[in-house]
């Protein structure tokens, strides 16, 4: 199969179809869940359909170790390569070369150093990024006036940006459109927000905000695989 027929059949043209075309450049869409569930996976799912479309990709992580991060998506990869018949070699490495892994520490890491790091990646490097992955970001410790400023840097250069963001399992309380308080303060800047619902056999991927409606409706129809790590349609 080709990447063109490929790219047309991937689930993750539900989630453009079901929200408006998607993030969209300028904005910034969140996956939430509990540590553990998946964010990692479905941001990487994410991001590997860009490269997949000859798009550019930053991601920056606060691990210790970016390791597991590779990992994850040589393990995508080939899921995805083995699902669709891909046996070129040359795909690979040109999606290698398209994605840049970027680790900060997180408890040196302030929004400044990020960005600048980020900036330095896109002028200095001179790497065209079209979506950036934040993950691991500590909602606990930012403020709106912290976060705004990704908002304001997404719509300065113009990338999709994607942020992970951990509920605590005693997270319950939520505000009027169901929005986990944790994040609640952040909505504003936020354009897609989506949470991660654990089934017995499976990820569920809820739908909270499609940029400035709250969703009544569990539409997305879409779950995580735990065994693939792909994002599939639920049937």
């Amino acid at each position: 199969m080709l990447p063109n027929e490929l790219i047309a059949r991937s689930p993750l043209r539900i989630l453009e179809k079901s929200t408006r075309g998607g993030v969209g450049k300028g904005n910034v869409g969140v996956i939430t869940a509990r540590k553990g569930v998946g964010k990692t996976a479905c941001l990487v799912h994410i991001a590997t359909d860009q490269l997949f479309q000859d798009k550019h990709v930053i991601h920056v992580s606060f691990s210790a170790d970016t390791t597991h991060i590779m990992t994850w998506y040589e393990d995508i990869y080939q899921e995805i390569s083995k699902r669709y018949g891909i046996n070129d070699e040359t795909v690979h490495d040109k999606l290698t070369r398209n994605r840049v892994i970027m680790n900060f520490k997180q408890d040196g890491a302030t929004v400044p150093k990020v960005l600048n790091g980020i900036r330095a990646m896109i002028t200095d490097a001179q790497f065209s990024a079209d979506i950036i992955i934040i993950d691991g970001y500590n909602f606990d410790k930012s403020s709106p006036e912290e976060f705004k400023v990704f908002k304001e840097i997404a719509e300065d250069i113009g990338v999709e940006l994607w942020f992970s963001a951990t509920v605590h399992r005693d997270d319950n309380d939520v505000d009027e459109n169901g929005v986990v308080k944790v994040i609640s303060r952040f909505k504003e800047d936020i354009a897609i927000m989506i949470q991660l619902e654990p089934r017995e056999d499976y990820i569920h991927l809820h739908l909270i905000k499609d940029h400035d409606t709250y969703p009544a409706a569990d539409n997305l129809h879409l779950k995580l695989d735990p065994q693939s790590l792909l994002i599939v349609e639920e049937k």
